[in-house]
């Protein structure tokens, strides 16, 4: 082989490697967002409701010492299990079904392609949360840096609109991206439509670890069904069903911020058919019920007559101006102490 040859080849399987790391990076990254609302990698990574995964694969179970995992994960760990491609692919698929009793609430990734990619990310990243540089320095030849002088504010013209001439006006459409809430009346809804059978696969598949297969709730996670006649109890359950007011804040809470740890990767008709297998879980509509935007104000959740509308605007001491009112020394004696919360006893006992 000649030296031409050789070095050919060299270059091609650098390249390869420079386009199986970015494949890692980009697409293994945004994989992990589904992750990310438990779990963190890098330099500033932190425990959160899971342990910090910087360096976890070829690793044992419980890499993150001063994370208090579970009796479940403990168990795992003592047998003298570690994290492989393959125990983290399986544990990744179904996490409470590979290790029962585990704290993570999280119905896994079912594609084996996508398991793979979000492990070729986490092995960009050491025990420090450095990224791995799989190349070497002749590699590092190959693909020159150019650097551009970091420019400083100073360099920037100043604009004119706002109180503190700081960046830019909004553009519509980045207003538009998140002013997507929704009103009691309905005005907000986007168009589409989404039927409760459909809602029910949705909801086994993004809700149901947290909130439990009929809604009934699990662990620390919100209960959103059932509860019916419970508001007069100590403790009653304020479900969909039971409590809430509007539908309008189901639709508009599930999508903006659900699923947990991924958020906003719903479509409109996902929403639409969730929200529909909410209802026929709180016995409000039947299993072929479809919702859509242009039904959906016909729907009233059983406790919305008890909610009144906020009418502070209307109370008396609106029309008296501030000059009106008294700010300083409105009492003749200096003020005096009745009684103590501990004797009103309003302090939890724990």
């Amino acid at each position: 082989m000649s030296k031409y040859l050789k070095y050919g080849m060299l270059a091609i399987s650098l390249l390869i490697g420079f386009s199986n790391n970015a494949m890692a990076d980009d697409e293994g990254k945004a994989l992990f967002g589904q992750c990310r609302g438990c779990h963190a990698v890098g330099a500033d990574a932190k425990h959160q409701f899971g342990p910090v995964l910087n360096g976890v694969m070829d690793q044992a179970f419980m890499i993150a010492g001063d994370y208090d995992y579970s009796a479940a994960f403990n168990k795992a760990g003592e047998s003298g299990l570690s994290w492989t491609d393959e125990t983290m692919s399986d544990f990744l698929a179904a996490p409470m079904s590979y290790i029962p009793g585990t704290k993570m609430a999280f119905p896994g990734v079912q594609n084996e392609e996508d398991r793979n990619k979000i492990i070729a990310y986490l092995r960009l990243f050491d025990t420090d949360g450095k990224r791995q540089d799989t190349a070497s320095d002749e590699t590092a030849a190959l693909t020159p840096v150019v650097t551009e002088e970091r420019k400083l504010a100073s360099d920037f013209a100043v604009p004119e609109h706002g109180v503190f001439k700081l960046g830019r006006v909004a553009l519509t459409e980045e207003i538009n991206a998140w002013d997507i809430d929704v009103r009691p009346d309905g005005t907000g809804l986007p168009p589409g439509s989404g039927d409760a059978i459909t809602g029910g696969e949705l909801y086994d598949a993004q809700c149901a670890s947290c909130h439990g297969d009929f809604g009934e709730g699990t662990g620390r996670w919100p209960i959103l069904a059932g509860g019916h006649d419970t508001l007069t109890d100590d403790r009653p359950e304020k479900t969909i069903g039971s409590y809430w007011p509007y539908l309008s804040t189901v639709y508009d809470y599930v999508r903006r911020a659900m699923p947990f740890g991924n958020a906003r990767s719903l479509s409109d008709d996902d929403v639409y058919a969730i929200t529909a297998y909410l209802l026929y879980l709180n016995d409000e509509v039947d299993e072929d019920f479809e919702l859509s935007s242009e039904n959906f104000s016909d729907i009233v959740l059983p406790n919305e007559a008890n909610f009144i509308a906020d009418n502070r605007n209307n109370e008396g001491f609106r029309s008296i101006s501030i000059d009106e009112l008294c700010m300083t020394n409105c009492a003749d004696d200096a003020a005096v102490v009745t009684q103590r919360a501990n004797v009103l006893d309003v302090t939890p006992d724990e």
